[in-house]
């Protein structure tokens, strides 16, 4: 998938066309994306014995080909091109202004201490 978490993106189809945000989560296996303040949804809760009855609001996740990506430095919505870096790894670039679209993430460690 093209769209990676913390990229900015432009809405380019659906309801939400032409909304800007950020990318919360990406599931690649479905092609689905969660983008911050759009697509919201309300959700009521019963009440139940212990606790009154509720109005939860979140994000709901909608398809990956209806985003397209915001480029970092000339921000303009552009396509995704790929290359090769010396290092082996493979790098996201800006098809418009050929800039890296890749942040560094930092990652939370799984080891066990």
């Amino acid at each position: 998938m093209k769209v990676h978490i913390n990229d900015n993106v432009l809405v380019a189809a659906g309801k939400y066309r032409g909304k800007k945000g950020k990318v919360v989560r990406a599931d690649a296996k479905n092609n689905k994306v969660v983008v911050e303040k759009i697509n919201i949804r309300t959700r009521h809760i019963k009440k139940t014995r212990g606790q009154a009855g509720q109005k939860i609001q979140y994000e709901a996740p909608f398809d990956a080909s209806n985003v397209v990506v915001l480029c970092p430095s000339c921000s303009k919505p552009t396509r995704v091109a790929y290359t090769i870096l010396k290092t082996g790894r493979k790098q996201r670039i800006c098809k418009k202004c050929g800039q890296s679209l890749d942040t560094a993430v930092e990652r939370k460690s799984t080891k066990k201490r």
